[in-house]
């Protein structure tokens, strides 16, 4: 059992990577004309929805592996 959630952890820190790194290109992607765009005062760029969605995503791995983690220690116990 504690082999197959380390497992599940390895898979879930490598899924936060990938997050970020999609995070990262999606802010290298923005231009600084995007960034100082007032015509579209109030509404998101596409590159903000999408460095959006990759944070979230990077906050539920990071939350599903703490949850893993906490499990591991109960058993361990």
């Amino acid at each position: 059992m504690t082999y197959f959630l380390i497992a599940v952890l390895v898979i879930l820190c490598i899924m936060v990577v990938v997050s970020l790194v999609r995070g990262i290109v999606a802010f290298l992607q923005s231009t600084k004309m995007d960034l100082e765009n007032d015509a579209d005062e109030g509404r998101a760029t596409e590159m903000q929805l999408k460095q959006n969605s990759a944070m979230f995503a990077r906050i539920k791995y990071q939350a599903l592996a703490i949850v893993v983690v906490a499990v591991i220690l109960a058993i361990a116990q």
